[in-house]
Order: C-alpha cells, then structure tokens, then sequence
C-alpha cells in the first residue's frame, strides 16, 4: 500500500507535467508558462508580417519563410541574426534587398527565429 500511494505520489507530481511538457512541445509550441513561443509571434508580427506574411507564409513584399529554402541547413540560425542586423541581399526571390531592421535586440530575433523554426516544423520543414 505503501508503495502504491508513492507511486501515485511521483505520477501526480512529476509524470503528469512532465507528459503536458512533452505533448505541448510535440504541437510546436512551448508550454503557456514559458512565452517564448508568443513573444516571437507577437515580434514577428510587428516587425518581419509586414513582408513576410503572416506565420511567414510571404506577401508580394517578401518571400516566405515557412520554405524549404529556409531549411536549418541552408539558412541557419546565425543567418536570420545577420539579416535583421545588416540587411541581405536578393538571392533566392526577385522581391529585392531586406534592409536592416532597426530596434530587435539579438534577444528579439532569437525569440523571432525560435517562432520560425515552429511553424517550419509544423509544416513539416525539418
């Protein structure tokens, strides 16, 4: 008896957050407690929406992110930070040049390519 009242002691107080971290993480996002998810939504939208549409998906100002192009292994990371920092020169679309965008701390855009990188999961990118 002892041992059951334990063990409903470690399901209730560790396996069922444990399995809620899991199955959020699962859907793409993080769990409500941590925000990063929302912030980098709530960033994107007022800052990349505007051309590159919204949940990335590109406008006739800007080429969608939520591409294969924009694949981890061809646009890492680091290459999200340098665009924002110094602009980016037409390569893979004919919408012209990205300026610098002004105002994103490196924080903002980690937080902006963490929401990116999701929906490009959830689309089933990588």
């Amino acid at each position: 008896m002892k041992n059951l009242r334990r063990l409903s002691g470690v399901f209730l107080f560790v396996l069922i957050p444990t399995l809620a971290f899991f199955a959020a993480s699962a859907m793409g996002n993080e769990p409500v407690a941590g925000g990063a998810f929302s912030k980098g939504e709530a960033l994107f939208n007022a800052n990349c929406s505007k051309c590159h549409g919204v949940r990335g998906t590109g406008t006739d100002k800007g080429p969608p992110l939520v591409h294969r192009i924009y694949h981890p292994n061809h646009h890492s990371d680091l290459s999200f930070q340098w665009a924002v920092e110094r602009g980016a020169t037409a390569h893979h679309w004919r919408f012209g040049n990205m300026p610098p965008i002004k105002g994103l701390t490196r924080q903002d855009v980690d937080l902006i390519i963490k929401y990116v990188r999701d929906l490009q999961k959830d689309a089933g990118i990588f």
